[in-house]
């Protein structure tokens, strides 16, 4: 039996596909799902979420969001999904630094702080997979 995962983001489904296992980034660990997993619904932080296909590893870079698992199927509701095949390591790194520079510049109470917070974690797991 296969399940379904499907990755979701504010601006497109990103994917619907059918696999084997789903590992994804937790917020408080790396976790792991197959057919006939417990039902969950999980923080996921930036990091990479690997499905396996066919004996293949599909690999993608995800932004903050949630897991659901319910049956045979695993709905990823984050940020931000890219393949990692259509990353391009060297302007996420000018992203990267760019980002960290404009972070370091502001202060904790700065309105904006958190989510300048959060595009520098999600450039810094974009980055982490595109080298991988």
């Amino acid at each position: 039996m296969a399940l379904t995962l499907e990755i979701v983001t504010p601006e497109q489904r990103a994917l619907t596909t059918e696999c084997d296992e789903v590992r994804l980034p937790g917020a408080v660990g790396g976790f792991g799902v197959r057919p006939g997993h417990t039902p969950i619904v999980a923080e996921l932080r930036p990091g990479e979420l690997v499905f396996v296909a066919g004996g293949k590893d599909n690999r993608y870079a995800v932004g903050e969001g949630f897991a659901e698992v319910s049956g045979d199927r695993v709905r990823v509701l984050a940020e931000e999904a890219f393949r990692a095949d259509a990353l391009d390591a060297a302007a996420i790194e000018k992203e990267l630094a760019a980002r960290q520079a404009k972070l370091a510049a502001m202060k904790p109470g700065d309105p904006a702080f958190e989510q300048e917070r959060a595009l520098v974690a999600r450039a810094a797991a974009r980055l982490d997979v595109a080298k991988r």
